[in-house]
């Protein structure tokens, strides 16, 4: 990979890897974006290994001029119709949710992966180690039919990790809609 400004990415298989340790510390430091891996919960932004970033940060970060992301054979950098080409594969709907966590970042939100809590997005006011997590998001299409059991499900879910589940719809024209579900006891 040639030496640029920006910092290099390379996807390997179904990840974005950045293999310099004191670039993947750089992009942690600046917004936490990736993690260093084999390490659950970094305690700082130094660490002395590669770091993975998910698409979601690889686009935003490209789109930002920030890094460049190669493939594992390419010599030159992909453009960005590639990546999101490559990211649709792996994500399904990856578009329509790329929306809404560019959308959370514009707003000053911290915007983790919410695998763990069965959702897209975990979201930090400051940052995970800083604080918890304020929400957790999962994206649906606008036409979506939500069961009342899926909303019972996610709330019970939100609860019992102390979050809040909020829907977020994006439209074709980029508009990003948010439903808050608050559950109070009575």
């Amino acid at each position: 990979m040639p030496k640029t400004s920006r910092i290099s990415a390379q996807i390997v298989e179904n990840k974005v890897v950045v293999w310099n340790p004191a670039d993947g510390s750089t992009l942690y430091s600046k917004g936490f974006y990736g993690k260093p891996l084999g390490i659950r919960k970094p305690k700082s932004s130094d660490f002395d290994r590669p770091s993975q970033l998910s698409f979601f940060e690889a686009l935003h970060l490209l789109r930002k001029g920030t890094i460049e992301v190669y493939t594992e054979d390419a010599k030159t950098p992909l453009k960005e119709k590639k990546l999101i080409e490559i990211a649709e594969k792996q994500h399904k709907e990856f578009s329509r949710k790329y929306q809404v966590y560019e959308d959370l970042r514009k707003r000053g939100f911290v915007v983790r992966p919410g695998l763990k809590f069965g959702a897209d997005f975990a979201v930090y006011r400051k940052g995970p180690g800083i604080d918890h997590s304020l929400f957790i998001v999962e994206v649906i299409a606008k036409s979506d039919e939500v069961s009342a059991i899926e909303v019972v499900r996610a709330g019970r879910l939100a609860t019992s990790v102390r979050k809040r589940f909020v829907l977020a719809t994006a439209t074709e024209s980029r508009k990003v809609r948010y439903f808050v579900f608050s559950w109070i006891k009575p």
